[in-house]
This record gives structure tokens, sequence and C-alpha cells, in this order.
């Protein structure tokens, strides 16, 4: 038997709005939509899923202690460049990082991953520049 592979899927663009939504859930939301899994035409070594626009990333909800525990790292490659940011800290200087680096690292670690991970726009307020796409607006269950 052979595997069916479509020829062209057509993408689409969904606009979540992240206000008052748990962080991890609703990245792992984004990265199924981001990866085509919801789609009855996945395949796992294409791009075949649909673009997100995420705003209101500053009303993103951590569960937990984790405004002060969790530590965003990263290194410069220099000596003494190692940068630790609390994650209230990163949530009041870059908002869209957050949920950046939470979708990403559910997305494949390999070339598809960052192809993928270049449909993923987040915008820190409630307005975006992709009217031109007209995104549908996309509800999710997300507690």
């Amino acid at each position: 038997m052979k595997t069916y592979v479509p020829k062209e899927v057509e993408s689409k663009w969904y606009v979540i709005d992240a206000e008052g939504k748990t962080l991890g859930r609703l990245a792992a939301k984004i990265a199924t939509i981001l990866r085509g899994k919801h789609k009855p035409e996945f395949t796992p070594n294409e791009a075949f899923g649909d673009y997100v626009i995420v705003v209101n990333a500053e009303k993103v909800k951590l569960t937990g202690k984790k405004l002060e525990d969790k530590i965003y790292t990263r290194y410069s490659g220099y000596q003494g460049g190692l940068k630790r940011i609390p994650a209230g800290e990163m949530l009041k200087k870059h908002p869209e990082r957050v949920i950046e680096r939470a979708v990403k690292g559910m997305l494949p670690k390999n070339r598809l991953g960052r192809r993928l991970f270049k449909r993923l726009k987040v915008y820190a307020g409630p307005d975006h520049p992709h009217a031109a796409q007209k995104p549908e607006k996309l509800e999710l269950e997300v507690k």
C-alpha cells in the first residue's frame, strides 16, 4: 500500500487571543495548528500547517509560582555572558518572547521546525498588521 501525500494544501491564517489563557496549554494548541496535525492531510515531514497570529501576549497567565521561579537563560558566547531572566520580568519587557519560546520548544528540532516557527506571529497588544491575509478568529478551549 502506498502512502498518500497531498500535492498542495491551502494554508489559513488564524488569530488567537491569549488573554487569560494558560501559557503551556496555549502553546501546545498553537504548535498543533502550526504543525498541521488538526488537518486530515497531516504529513509529518511536510509544512502543511496554518499561520497563527497571537494577540494580547502580555495578558497570558502563568500558574503557581512560575512568575518568580521560572528562569529564561541565554548565553552570549563570551565569558560571563550568561543572562538569567525570571518569567515575570520577561513578561513585562518582552511578552512576545514568552509565547515564542514555549511554542518553539514544542516544534521539531530540525529544518522543518525552523520553517514552521516562521509561521507564528506574536504581538503584545490587541493589534496586528496582518489584516490583508483575512485571518479567522479561533476560539480555543484553554483554561
